[in-house]
């Protein structure tokens, strides 16, 4: 079977297995938590989300209008790393659920048992020298059947439990593509961001290298002096320097995304591109829509349903257990025998065992079950908690980032007019060259500020999407992972 069929095979397993569940946990009342749910969120500030809203499912990285982008999503879905260890974790949690539930089916076992025995009689006066013994051979054949009669549900709730850990783990797997799906966004815009910078930081550098020989010239003429070729030529190293730390940005940030796409890391240049001038639309939502849509959370409510299982099952313990036992087969001393109804053999029995002494060990239990749940509760009430300071800091950053983009913007404009009009004033000669070299090094300031916090919106737009848990679309069978 080929390496895509067999993936293709064990999705469809994990997806059946999910929807074969026969008791899985029920879902936690959201009183329990202890966390307020306000009707909206909390921020004024916050934008309203464009109509029509991104679904929990849509591909809201395509509203960024970059195919190529696109593209990377598509293949890091399929060929991270990172993203097939999840995929192994649901197989194993599946695997887990059947074995707990194995526990509470009949269990029917074949056994093939031959023995050859030989017996010596001391004592006994009879058969010439040396000690009179005998020699025997028995074969058997049968099969063994054992059921314990769960009647307190010790094995149903543990069985509860395991299932609770399977929808716990599929929603980490979701949570696992979302968070790639961002960090490939993220890598992306990084590197976007990283070759907008080098390519003004080369522009820079040419321009600064330019003035450096225009005054170098004028200082040869006797016009300008020996400071002048000197700050000229500091401010063009600074440019060299600043254009050096660029590459090296970019070629980290390109490296960062081939190894999340699953490629090798060669740095290899992205297809030109520019950081989008519009964001895809917000997500709609309320805060009591995020505690289904979030996966982390979904992961964490299960695993709180499972541990609640595991209190159950725990308690169930205390009580008695009931077993059935059953056998039948053949016995003979001739192997042809074992198929002949005259050596059939068989019984039928039943056991009680109740726990009288145990050192305190099963009320332990009990115990360390409740006080993992507790445990499980206060992680998931936590995690509630920082999922809300999520959405409300990306919400409040939305309009604090829009304001500092304006700002920035209009500041590299005037540094671009005051560098202009210094460059000017200098060869009319009614300014020195300090002016010139400023208005140079504020306007490279200013420009690079404006890209990033460019980047930095459309990150916060990212963190936004990832905090409101919208929305990775659903693997499709054949897919890998």
């Amino acid at each position: 079977m080929s390496t895509t069929a067999a993936r293709r095979a064990r999705t469809s397993a994990l997806l059946a297995a999910l929807a074969a569940c026969a008791s899985p946990p029920p879902r936690i009342d959201d009183q329990e938590l202890d966390v307020p749910l306000p009707a909206t969120w909390a921020t004024a500030a916050a934008p309203a989300p464009v109509e029509p809203p991104v679904a929990p499912g849509a591909a809201w990285w395509s509203g960024f209008g970059e195919p190529a982008l696109d593209d990377l999503v598509d293949t890091a879905l399929r060929d991270n790393r990172d993203l097939r260890a999840a995929l192994a974790r649901l197989e194993a949690a599946a695997a887990n659920r059947t074995i707990v539930g194995a526990e509470g089916l009949p269990q029917l076992d074949a056994a093939f048992d031959p023995q050859r025995s030989r017996r010596v009689f001391i004592g006994f006066p009879f058969g010439g020298g040396g000690v009179p013994s005998t020699t025997v051979t028995t074969m058997s054949l049968a099969l063994n059947l054992r059921w314990e009669v769960d009647l307190w549900g010790r094995v149903r709730a543990a069985e509860s439990a395991a299932i609770g850990e399977l929808q716990a783990t599929a929603a980490d797997l979701a949570g696992a593509r979302l968070s790639l799906v961002a960090q490939v966004c993220r890598a992306w815009f990084d590197a976007v961001a990283a070759a907008q910078q080098l390519e003004l930081a080369d522009g820079t550098v040419a321009a600064l290298r330019a003035t450096a020989d225009e005054v170098r010239e004028r200082f040869r003429r006797g016009v300008r002096p020996a400071i002048d070729v000197h700050q000229a030529a500091a401010n063009a190293a600074d440019a060299e320097a600043i254009r050096a730390r660029r590459r090296d940005e970019l070629q980290r940030a390109r490296r960062r995304l081939e190894i999340l796409v699953g490629r090798y890391p060669a740095g290899a240049a992205l297809a030109a591109a520019t950081l989008p001038p519009a964001l895809p639309p917000l997500p709609a939502g309320l805060p009591s829509e995020l505690l289904q849509r979030r996966p982390d959370l979904v992961a964490a409510e299960r695993r709180l349903a499972a541990a609640g299982c595991r209190v159950d099952s725990a308690r169930a313990a205390l009580y008695p257990r009931i077993s059935l036992t059953g056998s039948a087969g053949t016995t003979s001393q001739e192997l042809e025998d074992l198929a002949d109804d005259d050596f059939r053999v068989w019984s039928l029995g039943a056991n009680l065992l109740q726990p009288l002494l145990r050192g305190g060990a099963l009320r332990a239990a009990v115990e360390r079950a409740q006080a993992l749940r507790a445990e499980a509760l206060a992680a998931y009430g936590g995690a509630v908690l920082q999922a809300f300071a999520e959405v409300e800091q990306a919400l409040a950053s939305e309009a604090l980032l829009a304001e500092r983009l304006e700002a920035v913007a209009r500041a590299a404009g005037h540094a671009r007019q005051a560098r202009d009009l210094a460059r000017e004033r200098w060869q009319l000669g009614v300014a020195d060259f300090l002016a010139v070299a400023d208005g140079q090094r504020q306007a490279y300031v200013a420009e690079a500020a404006r890209i990033d916090v460019e980047r930095q919106r459309i990150d916060n737009r990212i963190d936004l999407f990832l905090a409101l848990g919208g929305g990775v679309p659903a693997p499709e069978q054949g897919d890998r992972p």
